[in-house]
């Protein structure tokens, strides 16, 4: 469809006029004609399509706000996908998201909008360099972060999720453990146990760019600032922080302790659409925008529900080893999110 063509009326206007309310402050109401029509129309296709919307926390906040049935971490919404009666997931994130929504959901359509939409940290290793570290550690046992591809999902023992992690380490009574693909994460598990932590080096190209030097200038010039960090940035940015935790971990601290104000250590969405449901708490903004992410737009969300593309298709195999990984972290527990 071109979107030209879809008009701001009356009923459109009604009609998205409380999702408007929500994001006044962050929307100008003169950019809000061009959202609208949009948001209309996707909510109108879903039904048609018998279709569910699964929205990442750093989706901007039109999408966040304007069109998902569900928000939240990539294992939520692969998982709420799955328990849904929709036949079809649209997955409003990257492509490894994606491709989880599609291990849990075998049997349905999957959609991302956009299949250049990536992730630095799962690129950095892929099955074979998984099968490498097997062969030059043997008998170690492999976790894999949930953020990676299905091909590294299938070669690792068991998955873990930034909330988990430690638990999952722990889990498997070894006295070393390979963790992958994310070199900041294993390295903060480390400090939370006795377990030899082996890390592979990849990096989320988000987190890694906040310094030390920066939180320390929040703290300057906001007086009273609480820093909330993700395990995913560098050491000495954790060291800075006053809380460490999986981006639903934010949101349930803030929710516990409400403090005046407060900076986010990680994809600035997160900061805009969090900041809707406390609008109490004042949130410094620092603005680390990740590229693969907004890819995602409400033109091709639409485009997709229309067309019924792209799909997300796996190697059976893969998927099903991939899923056993996934389902061994589950036996031990998910923790209540990640990243």
């Amino acid at each position: 469809m071109n979107t030209e063509t879809l008009e701001f009326t009356p009923e459109v206007e009604a009609a998205t006029r409380p999702i408007y309310e929500r994001l006044r402050d962050l929307i100008p109401e003169v950019e809000w004609p061009v959202h609208a029509p949009l948001i209309a129309r996707i909510n109108e296709l879903k039904k048609e399509r018998k279709a569910t919307l699964v929205v990442h926390n750093y989706q901007v906040p039109v999408i966040f706000h304007g069109v998902a049935d569900y928000t939240g971490d990539s294992l939520g919404m692969a998982q709420y996908g799955a328990e849904t009666d929709a036949e079809v997931i649209v997955v409003c994130g990257v492509r490894f998201m994606a491709e989880t929504a599609k291990i849990l959901s075998p049997e349905k359509t999957v959609l991302l909008p956009d299949l250049e939409a990536g992730c630095s940290l799962a690129a950095s290793i892929t099955g074979e360099d998984v099968r490498r570290l097997r062969e030059q550690y043997p008998g170690v046992p492999v976790v894999t972060y949930v953020n990676a591809y299905a091909d590294v999902r299938a070669e690792a023992d068991i998955c873990c999720t930034s909330a988990n992690a430690v638990q999952v380490v722990e889990s498997l009574n070894s006295e070393r453990v390979i963790f992958v693909p994310d070199g900041y994460l294993a390295r903060y598990v480390a400090t939370q146990t006795d377990v030899e932590i082996i890390p592979w080096d990849g990096t989320c190209e988000v987190h890694e760019r906040f310094t030390a030097d920066e939180l320390r200038e929040y703290r300057e010039g906001f007086p009273g600032v609480e820093i909330i960090a993700h395990p995913e940035c560098p050491p000495e940015v954790l060291e800075e922080a006053d809380f460490v935790g999986s981006t639903s971990g934010m949101i349930k601290h803030i929710a516990e302790r409400h403090p005046e104000r407060v900076v986010l250590v990680t994809e600035c969405s997160m900061s805009d659409n969090v900041a809707v449901e406390f609008p109490e708490v004042e949130f410094v903004r620092p603005c680390n925008l990740c590229p693969h992410m907004k890819r995602i737009t409400l033109p091709k969300i639409l485009h997709s529900l229309e067309t019924l593309e792209p799909k997300i298709e796996l190697d059976p195999e893969i998927a099903a080893r991939a899923r056993r990984s996934l389902e061994r972290m589950l036996e031990v527990g998910r923790g209540p999110g990640q990243g």
